[in-house]
């Protein structure tokens, strides 16, 4: 059998294909270090063997969260969404009860139905989570943006995504093109009564939605390196083994109360896209800071008592060269560091051991267009390793291939890096024309 396969060099996205063996069986030509095996010159990834929902099946993101949740629920009075700056806080009873009020809102309300796209241009807030939900389960397709971007920006990504209902704030109303007819204000009465108000009776007399694994789920937008932003269609299948990944490689924590994470990174970008959804899956307790600010971070680390923060590279660079930054302030708590979307300097990750000796900096590489993180660090063991992104996630093989030849390399030879995985894009949108896919 033969899949597509994305090859990733720089930003650009190419189509070849490879022999895939579907069992995923152990091979003694496979080194149990490195996953490469001589015969076929792939890597095999060494993480366990998840074994995913049949493809079948129908499944929303939403549904395959919410199944972790019901099958080990936390406490009742557990918080799942913490907003850092007011201290509003939401329980998971009352996750799981907004997403599906807010479901039912927006269908009755909105005429919101499966296939329909939902822009949304705002900065991180606790309800953002809520929204993703909601319209998954909808199955609606999730197309965010950066708050700060352009009118014409923004103008290119909606003609990219086609949405027929925007979610906006006050300060970023004015930015939405009058080809999207219907718009709907987060910071208002108006959305928190959707979230509140049953309508039309029971939420249970919802019609529940036939969503399937294989059906559009979201549409993000690439760093345009290569020429103007791409639009990055990714499935529920593909969200679905993200967080059967991450689920699988989790680790046991030090404390068994619930855990707070901190996410600074926004929600619109792929890394705090898939960490705010593998977080409330865990039940653990997801924190927010909306506009990030150094020290409001740094305040709600110690005041919440965060184990774990998820943080771009400029901060870490931040945290470590600043010698007087982070005086005055608790930071016991914390456990973990995340960081991924560019790399880290060799000095700065020494800078970094010497300021936090007992705190594992977790790194990783991904690509929108894989769903985030291909390879990532798992525990302190894996994290000492200097200027290491760590393992390929489980279910995934890679090569390394020259680009003008086209031949397979063996390790410690530099190429192109091509990788075959569940993650991987239904397709992209560089046009109004419409998708072009890269993957089955």
């Amino acid at each position: 059998m033969h899949l597509t396969l994305l090859s990733v060099h720089g930003s650009n996205q190419t189509k070849h294909s490879l022999p895939l063996n579907m069992e995923n069986q152990p091979s003694p030509l496979i080194d149990p270090k490195s996953g490469f095996c001589s015969e076929t010159k792939t890597y095999h990834s060494l993480r366990p063997h998840l074994h995913l929902p049949p493809l079948t099946s129908p499944l929303s993101t939403t549904e395959y969260a919410f199944s972790f949740l019901h099958h080990s629920p936390p406490p009742p009075q557990t918080t799942a969404l913490l907003d850092v700056v007011t201290g509003h806080r939401i329980s998971f009873p009352e996750l799981i009860h907004f997403t599906e009020v807010l479901a039912s809102s927006l269908h009755s309300r909105f005429r919101l139905r499966k296939g329909d796209a939902a822009f949304i241009i705002s900065p991180n807030s606790i309800h953002i989570p809520i929204l993703y939900l909601s319209l998954f389960s909808l199955g609606v397709v999730i197309s965010p943006s950066n708050p700060v971007a352009s009118e014409p920006e923004i103008l290119h990504q909606t003609n990219l995504s086609k949405p027929v209902i925007a979610f906006v704030t006050s300060q970023t109303a004015h930015k939405i093109p009058d080809t999207v007819k219907k718009t709907i204000l987060l910071d208002s009465p108006e959305f928190e009564s959707l979230i509140t108000s049953q309508t039309r009776g029971r939420v249970d007399g919802l019609e529940r939605v036939r969503v399937y694994q294989s059906d559009p789920a979201a549409i993000l937008y690439s760093s345009g390196t290569t020429g103007r932003v791409k639009g990055v269609l990714l499935t529920h299948r593909n969200f679905i083994s993200m967080l059967a990944s991450s689920m699988a490689t989790r680790g046991v924590k030090k404390n068994k109360i619930t855990s707070v994470t901190l996410c600074t990174v926004p929600y619109f970008h792929v890394y705090g896209f898939v960490y705010c959804l593998r977080v409330a899956a865990m039940g653990n307790t997801l924190a927010s800071m909306g506009r990030f600010g150094l020290k409001t971070m740094l305040g709600a680390i110690q005041e919440y008592r965060v184990s774990d923060v998820a943080l771009a590279p400029p901060v870490v660079v931040a945290m470590v060269r600043d010698v007087g930054v982070m005086d005055g302030y608790d930071l016991s708590s914390l456990e973990t560091v995340a960081c991924g979307g560019a790399p880290l300097s060799k000095r700065v990750l020494e800078l970094f051991k010497e300021r936090f000796p007992n705190v594992p900096l977790a790194q990783g590489y991904g690509l929108t267009e894989t769903t985030a993180r291909i390879f990532s660090t798992v525990g302190p063991k894996e994290s000492e390793v200097t200027g290491a992104t760590g393992k390929l996630v489980s279910n995934y093989q890679a090569k390394i291939v020259d680009p003008e030849t086209g031949e397979s390399l063996p390790p410690s030879r530099p190429g192109e890096l091509w990788v075959r995985g569940d993650t991987i894009m239904k397709g992209n949108r560089s046009s109004s024309r419409g998708i072009r896919f890269s993957a089955h």
